[in-house]
């Protein structure tokens, strides 16, 4: 019987082409052997199940509402937010809140300086 170490002295042996051809199956076959072994843990833990009807339902959160804060520089983000009605037989929605611009640090923008 041959060990681990007598084919890699084996395959280190053949033309470049079939050399080629043994790693990138050894290395398909490593990443199949992964990747099934995380699908059964995954399917096993129950993480792809569907639990509830909805998002509220599956994170146990009742109600959300993201709101910015417009006295601080980082407002809105485009001024925008997000809420979630508390009906969850409501239809999914996102709501667009314009806010006011905030008005930008008096700093002035310095170029940009690459030294070669």
């Amino acid at each position: 019987m041959k060990t681990i170490f007598d084919h890699i002295e084996y395959v280190k042996g053949q033309p470049h082409h079939i050399r080629k051809k043994v790693v990138f199956a050894t290395a398909g076959g490593m990443t199949a052997v992964i990747a099934l072994v995380w699908f059964v843990g995954t399917l096993s833990s129950g993480v792809f199940a569907i639990q509830g009807s909805n998002f509220a339902d599956s994170t146990g959160a009742e109600s959300a509402t993201a709101t910015g804060d417009t006295t601080s520089n980082n407002a809105g983000l485009a001024g925008a937010g997000a809420a979630v009605e508390s009906d969850p037989n409501a239809p999914a929605h996102i709501e667009i809140i314009d806010s006011s611009p905030v008005a930008s640090s008096t700093k002035k923008a310095q170029p940009t300086v690459i030294p070669f």
